[in-house]
């Protein structure tokens, strides 16, 4: 029988970190001073910040404080988003989220993991998106490789490691589909 052997890992193996040690380095102590700070740095100050470091970030985007993000140049955001205090940004392949997202505080969106079947733990990343219109309420984890769907809802704690089909309302350990999200009519 194999046993875990974590002696032999290899960061170098299944990671493309995007940019060069220096741009990275750069990177943390720009958002050790802008963004994981409790300061409140004024969005378009910190959207700026994403952008010239490669992020692809639309209009009309609100950041709040505490906010780490770590490879923004693989990191695309659309339009009129909002990101709550102290999220996770655990981005090492792409991660999309898309136009009208309001992501809570505390949430923790990741598309980084290891391969378990595997005795020295190797990298296991998958990108991930959001679809446009969703919430994704506060201390949610969203795992590596998962699609929520346009406009659905995931409820307060809930992990989601499986897609959510569009317009749900979903939630849980792990997060399932429980109804359908109905807007009223104005």
């Amino acid at each position: 029988m194999n046993s875990v052997r974590l002696d032999t890992f290899d960061p170098r193996r299944g990671l493309d970190r995007g940019r060069s040690r220096w741009v990275e380095g750069l990177w943390y102590f720009t958002k050790l001073f802008f963004f994981l700070t409790a300061f409140p740095w004024p969005s378009l100050l910190k959207v700026a910040f994403l952008r010239g470091f490669g992020a692809r970030i639309g209009e009309g985007v609100y950041l709040r404080p505490r906010i780490n993000v770590h490879f923004p140049w693989k990191l695309e955001v659309g339009d009129h988003c909002w990101i709550g205090e102290q999220c996770e940004i655990h981005n090492f392949e792409r991660l999309v989220i898309e136009s009208h997202v309001a992501i809570a505080h505390q949430v923790f969106l990741t598309t980084g993991s290891h391969d378990f079947t595997d005795p020295s733990m190797p990298y296991k990343h998958r990108p991930s998106r959001i679809g446009r219109g969703s919430w994704i309420c506060s201390c949610v984890f969203v795992g590596p490789g998962v699609t929520v769907g346009e406009h659905c809802v995931v409820l307060p704690g809930s992990v989601v490691t499986r897609d959510i089909p569009e317009w749900s309302v979903a939630g849980g350990n792990p997060a399932v589909r429980i109804k359908p999200r109905v807007l009223r009519t104005q």
